[in-house]
């Protein structure tokens, strides 16, 4: 199904062309999910209302509509950019005004990446490239951190996942590669037209390759 579909359904305004530079040359310029790749990743991916997903470079909320939706996840979106952010939230309020939802556990915060206090609860974090790799080993530290004090499963989700984010889990953490979803129908010959999904659980033993 298309863009508008989705838009007047969740009764959101995602679309059109980004003309607002963010402020650090840390964070890459805004792009959405396309909806036709968030169906294909919901359909061999599996998502819960008891999860906590953050989406980190959120822009105006797609992901973070589109997953709560669809699965009543719970689910928070971290943007650096306040044009975004503001955006964000007045999509906010158009969804849960048309849903009518008596809960409210879409949320979105303004603040840097690696700002984000991870929540215990916390267990799915998701990046299409929306920073360096110097901001993204932050993060995962944090995460890291977290799962140290709060023992869980965790998943990393990377979409057109970057070479250097990559490397970094796969040569110093212990997250393991346990899925790829290719997309190979919306760029001709792009192999990283993917998902990649990378878990790692840690156990009273310490970490654990599933």
């Amino acid at each position: 199904m298309d863009k508008q579909y989705y838009e007047k359904l969740l009764n959101i305004k995602t679309s059109g062309e980004q003309k607002v530079f963010n402020e650090s040359m840390h964070y890459n310029r805004y792009e959405p999910t396309a909806y036709s790749a968030l169906e294909i990743l919901s359909k061999k991916y599996k998502f819960a209302a008891e999860d906590n997903i953050v989406d980190f470079g959120c822009g105006k909320g797609r992901l973070n509509f589109y997953i709560n939706y669809f699965f009543n996840s719970t689910i928070t979106g971290i943007e650096m950019n306040t044009f975004f952010y503001k955006e964000a939230i007045d999509n906010k309020r158009d969804y849960l005004k048309k849903l009518k939802k008596k809960t409210n556990n879409v949320n979105f915060l303004n603040c840097f990446a690696e700002e984000y206090n991870i929540n215990p609860s916390d267990n799915k974090f998701y990046f299409f490239n929306p920073f360096s790799i110097q901001i993204f080993i932050k993060v995962i530290r944090n995460i890291l951190i977290s799962m140290e004090k709060y023992e869980r499963t965790v998943d990393i989700i990377l979409y057109y996942p970057s070479d250097d984010y990559i490397y970094f889990l796969e040569n110093n953490t212990a997250f393991v590669l346990c899925d790829e979803i290719k997309l190979p129908y919306l760029y001709d010959n792009d192999p990283r037209q993917s998902f990649l999904i990378y878990r790692l659980d840690y156990s009273k033993n310490g970490y654990t390759k599933l």
